[in-house]
């Protein structure tokens, strides 16, 4: 097998992968891909990249497509990571909210779960009548991988280190034997959040009703402005007026075309006056 991947052959990845996901691969990402498709070229028994691909890119390629993405993403996260977010879903769009008792909220690149938790945890210390709610929690990532992870709802010990003992008490259950060490998501944090997998670079999206809040968060740094500008047409579209959209603390739409209204950083709103598209 040779280990070597031609300038020719990164630019065919970086122009697929950026069709199917909108990630853009800079010139110091090719040691990056060398290292993750590495262990997929052994495995199925492949002799150079060119092969693999041919692989993910000709008939019958979708399922390996998947893992090829699967590897290109990025899936850092913590709980209550930017916690200037979750204060401002209690503090300020909650009370908004609690006529209704109605909230649908999209954490649309989610990771291995973390993040939506932390949002299904936010509600649940909020809302005391919590069970007189009709609460629903989209949860959704590029990689069946981390979703897979994600809807386990099991955590190594280390990943809550930095949470107080009080909140892992209330919100986790501890393993016993086997699973001594890990932590699971108790069922009535659990319950709020439903996974799936959704391409953001898709012209649709499979969500029925409007939303009151999107989490985009640490998405749009790999993406380029034109890609930028599409998705937040989209995100636009699927909030209802008056619901909010929270970026990541690296992200701004500053340089890009919008019709959010800026409330403060990260955090923007869609214009109450406007109404969505059919």
């Amino acid at each position: 097998m040779t280990t070597t991947l031609s300038d020719k052959e990164f630019e065919q990845f970086k122009y697929l992968i950026y069709q199917q996901v909108g990630i853009t691969l800079d010139a110091p990402k090719k040691t990056l891909l060398v290292s993750r498709l590495g262990k997929r070229l052994r495995d199925l028994q492949l002799s150079s990249y060119q092969a693999y691909y041919d692989r993910v890119s000709g008939e019958g390629g979708e399922e390996e497509l998947m893992k090829l993405l699967d590897l290109v993403s990025t899936n850092k996260t913590d709980f209550y990571r930017e916690p200037v977010h979750f204060d401002f879903l209690r503090e300020q769009i909650l009370p908004e909210m609690q006529p209704a008792k109605t909230l649908r909220i999209w954490s649309s690149a989610s990771s291995s779960g973390e993040e939506p938790y932390t949002i299904a945890m936010t509600l649940f210390d909020a809302i005391a009548d919590i069970n007189r709610w009709d609460i629903k929690i989209l949860a959704s990532d590029i990689s069946t991988r981390v979703l897979a992870k994600a809807s386990s709802g099991i955590y190594e010990e280390e990943r809550v280190r930095q949470l107080s003992n009080d909140l892992v008490k209330r919100h986790f259950l501890r393993g016993k034997g086997p699973q001594e060490g890990k932590l699971q998501v108790r069922p009535q944090i659990a319950r709020l959040v439903a996974f799936r997998r959704i391409n953001l670079m898709d012209p649709t999206f499979p969500i029925r009703s409007q939303l009151d809040v999107i989490f985009c968060r640490n998405v749009m740094i790999y993406f380029d402005r034109p890609t930028q500008a599409k998705l937040m047409n989209k995100f636009f579209r699927y909030l209802r007026p008056g619901g909010y959209l929270f970026i990541g603390h690296s992200e701004s739409l500053q340089w890009i075309d919008h019709q959010f209204r800026y409330l403060r950083p990260t955090i923007y709103q869609k214009p109450v006056s406007v109404k969505s598209e059919e």
